[in-house]
């Protein structure tokens, strides 16, 4: 797989190492056990897979070079390139500036863009409209763009079955960056509707066996669905395609449960699925499933608590911190900085978007295992931070150091 010249500030000597060695032993990435540092009286339970994703390092790459390369010019970015705050500063700090936010209020006027400003197609990419409003304004859209291209494939996939007329059913967050893309994208081919999760895949389902009247589609998903979309029709073919960083269990899940709906519905066998269901198979990224697998296999061994590294609007990491809940108590951080002392400790609540501060979350005991793992925009330098910092409260700072040499 290709290399990308990612900013030293994001690496870490120590972690690269370690994955490194994991991957001289498991070249087929079958292997998803932690990797155990034990450091006495601390044990770190580090996932198998975790960190900078291709389509997160390709866009980087892409930002930076951009920037060195065009002094004097008016630097944009469509919205945050990844969904990482200390990336993002990074950016800001360079001069480049942000036309949305992430949940696509402008931040600046269309009207004051020039012909001659560079504006960059985030990681998440946008949508048909977006690309249209930049030609119109004489700024190439696909010149600086570093649309993931996994999420590319979702995109294609979405295509490929609307040509065959089926209908898209999106599985993704609705506010999303990529969602709104991939929304985009597929409504131009194709009657497209998103559910954001098992519950709304049920109500939708209500509406394809008429057990719910079509009356209150409209209500039930308001902004969630493309113009013309005629409940009567439109669901009598589908296929579902996902924002490439949610939960995979739950995509399976919800194709499992329309492909049933489908199937009861038309008398169908599995033979015959196919003549009102899409095979679109898994539509999630390498790193989506890699991560959640090194997540599953981790859980597989036992701790005192689990701690996940991303950016708090991070969709892959918040299913991250999900899989950790569901085993053990977790806490969700943004870097090392969020752990105030082996006592106290900062740490976003993604179910009601709040920062929780909690105390005596450490255990008292020795030797203490913790769990950890990151999102795929978080840098293995904040990793490595939080290793440190961990370190510092069991007088074993030298440590890492001394890992770190053993590991050449």
């Amino acid at each position: 797989m290709k290399t990308f010249n990612v900013p030293i500030i994001y690496r870490s000597p120590l972690i690269t190492a370690i994955k490194q060695k994991r991957k001289q032993q498991d070249r087929m990435k079958k292997d998803f056990t932690p990797t155990l540092l034990d450091f006495g009286a601390l044990k770190i339970l580090l996932a198998r897979h975790f960190g900078f994703c291709y389509g997160v390092e390709n866009a980087i790459e892409i930002a930076f070079k951009t920037i060195e390369e065009n002094p004097g010019r008016r630097i944009f970015l469509l919205s945050e390139m990844i969904h990482n705050p200390h990336v993002n500063s990074d950016l800001l700090e360079k001069g480049v500036q942000f036309i949305m936010d992430t949940s696509g209020k402008q931040l600046v006027p269309w009207e004051a863009l020039q012909p001659d400003d560079i504006v960059i197609i985030p990681a998440f990419g946008t949508t048909l409209e977006i690309e249209a409003k930049l030609t119109s304004l004489g700024i190439s859209p696909v010149q600086y763009n570093t649309t993931c291209p996994f999420v590319e494939r979702v995109w294609n996939k979405a295509e490929q079955i609307g040509e065959k007329n089926y209908t898209v059913i999106v599985h993704g967050k609705p506010g999303h960056e990529e969602t709104r893309a991939t929304f985009s994208h597929s409504l131009h081919n194709t009657p497209t509707v998103v559910v954001n999760d098992m519950a709304e895949a049920k109500i939708l389902g209500e509406f394809m066996t008429g057990q719910r009247p079509a009356s209150e589609f409209a209500g039930l998903f308001k902004g969630q669905y493309s113009p013309g979309f005629n409940v009567e029709t439109d669901l009598q073919r589908v296929g579902v395609v996902n924002q490439t960083t949610m939960l995979a269990t739950e995509t399976q899940a919800i194709a499992d449960y329309i492909k049933g709906v489908i199937m009861e519905q038309y008398q169908l066998t599995e033979a015959t699925a196919g003549e009102r269901f899409a095979d679109t198979r898994d539509t999630l990224c390498y790193a989506t499933n890699d991560n959640q697998s090194a997540v599953n296999g981790m859980l597989a061994t036992s701790a005192d608590l689990a701690i996940v590294v991303g950016g708090y609007n991070s969709s892959n990491t918040s299913h991250l911190v999900e899989l950790c809940e569901e085993k053990m108590p977790t806490y969700f951080i943004s870097s090392e900085e969020k752990i105030l002392s082996e006592k106290e400790i900062l740490h976003w609540d993604f179910h009601h978007k709040q920062e929780l501060h909690s105390l005596h979350f450490l255990p008292e005991q020795t030797p203490a295992t913790i769990m950890l793992t990151s999102g795929a925009s978080c840098p293995d330098a904040l990793v490595e931070g939080v290793i440190r910092k961990l370190l510092t409260f069991y007088g074993l700072e030298h440590k890492a150091d001394e890992l770190a040499e053993t590991m050449q």
